[in-house]
């Protein structure tokens, strides 16, 4: 247990006094910021459409509503068509758009052209038509003989809630949780889908970095022939989990600074993004990408998305992704480690010897999607209990409440598989570790499995 504590020691204090750790460990949380400014720079740049429309209204309707936007300019000409046609490029217009004559109050449908020397995104066209269609609308309803205060009352609002979860927090009668009048149901939903999103894709990050960080360090070893003078002195199984559990605990230090680093950068990308911002203007944005319309957001206020939040489970999901982090991690690094000490210095070779274990993970990084859709539906049910998956699938699970059950066999599950697959991989690593100049199949390393000693 000695032996076993001091290869941790080693392989922890190694690479966390190396310059390219705190190097990393400083500078990825600032590349996440350059990366969500130049990100919001490029998104804000490619939906600005700014265009300068010149307008054939033969019907007069679209002229009459006075079309405003903050990157659509408009100006209305009653030239003939054709010389409009052969001279609003030359007069610095973008688009020529042809509004034909509209007198049938009955009709459905009206066709309108429109001319441009360059073929328009499908933003900057559903823009265009769902100004006019909105023009015309109006102009039925000001000809008709229906009152618009009445017809504009016909329009309802529908909030869908979680009746049962209602009656429960009234029958309880505590103060400070969800009312009825509150969104705090779909707040819900929304806070539990960005939340598993978060968790599953840390998981499947973790897997992958400090999993591959195993591997390459077994590689190392073995190549350098430093791993004959350490099993001279401790077991393989020793040196496996030692390397494993070391390597673990430079992850998890590094994740900790990432998760005081990486909110206070992002906080000041926020300010730094968010001054002086026209919500006029991100408005029309947002409805030239099809996208939600701001107004949507002001159903939650910050005091309910924190309510929200201390509301949560946490005391299940703390824990639980605690178990669910170490455990994935332990079980794929121990694969890891033993592709390591399998293969040489022939990359490519480790890439077929990897492919079986990297299946499972980008399995359930695709299964996630569908999971935080239908968090209790067959698919993730199975995905949270399969102990390749549920590393990540659980975590994305834990904030819709799964059954209590589901997460404890998951639970019992994971800790076995954790000694199984590290049973087996410890099987592999002791004779792949001292193992040269030969190429490793399948077949072989199931040979190995049964080899005594």
């Amino acid at each position: 247990m000695n032996k076993l504590w001091l290869i941790i020691q080693r392989e922890y204090m190694v690479r966390v006094r190396k310059k390219m750790f705190i190097i990393a460990t400083l500078l990825t949380p600032i590349g996440i910021g350059l990366i969500a400014v130049l990100s919001g720079y490029l998104v804000a740049k490619s939906t600005e459409i700014n265009k300068t429309i010149i307008v054939k209204d033969e019907s007069g309707i679209f002229k009459s509503s006075n079309p405003e936007s903050k990157t659509l300019t408009f100006e209305f000409n009653d030239a003939p068509l054709e010389d409009i046609k052969s001279t609003y490029h030359d007069d610095g217009f973008d688009i020529l758009l042809h509004i034909p004559p509209f007198t049938d109050l009955s009709q459905k449908t009206h066709d309108v052209n429109y001319y441009s020397q360059e073929k328009l995104s499908i933003a900057t066209i559903e823009s265009l038509e769902r100004r006019v269609a909105s023009a015309f609308k109006e102009h039925k309803i000001d000809m008709s003989d229906i009152d618009k205060s009445i017809y504009e009352s016909f329009e309802t609002d529908i909030d869908l809630e979680n009746g049962a979860l209602l009656e429960d927090i009234a029958a309880t009668g505590e103060k400070g949780k969800r009312s009825a009048e509150d969104k705090s149901g779909k707040l819900s939903i929304i806070i539990g889908t960005i939340l598993g999103g978060v968790m599953g894709f840390m998981m499947y990050m973790v897997i992958f970095i400090y999993g591959g960080m195993v591997m390459r360090s077994v590689m190392e070893e073995k190549i350098n022939r430093i791993v004959e003078v350490m099993i001279s002195s401790v077991k393989p199984i020793q040196l496996m989990l030692g390397k494993v559990i070391g390597v673990g605990a430079v992850g998890l230090t590094q994740l900790g600074i990432w998760l005081i680093l990486v909110p206070v950068v992002l906080m000041g990308v926020q300010l730094f993004l968010g001054v002086d911002q026209d919500p006029q203007q991100m408005q029309e944005i947002v409805n030239q990408t099809n996208g939600i319309p701001t107004e949507d957001f002001d159903d939650f206020d910050l005091a309910q998305i924190i309510s929200e939040f201390q509301g949560l489970n946490w005391v299940l999901i703390i824990p639980s992704f605690v178990l669910f982090f170490f455990g994935g991690y332990f079980i794929y690094s121990s694969l890891f480690a033993a592709v390591g000490s399998a293969i040489g210095d022939d990359m490519g070779e480790g890439q077929q010897l990897m492919l079986p274990i990297v299946l499972p993970v980008i399995l359930a990084f695709i299964m996630m999607q569908g999971v935080l859709q239908n968090p209790n539906g067959g698919m993730a049910v199975f995905g949270s209990l399969f102990p390749l998956t549920s590393p990540i699938i659980m975590p994305a699970r834990l904030a819709f409440d799964p059954p209590l059950y589901q997460v404890v066999l998951s639970v019992v599950i994971l800790v076995f598989s954790c000694w199984l697959f590290a049973w087996l991989a410890g099987r592999i690593y002791r004779v792949g570790i001292l193992l040269y100049g030969k190429k490793v199949s399948f077949k072989e390393l199931g040979k190995w499995l049964f080899y005594k000693g």
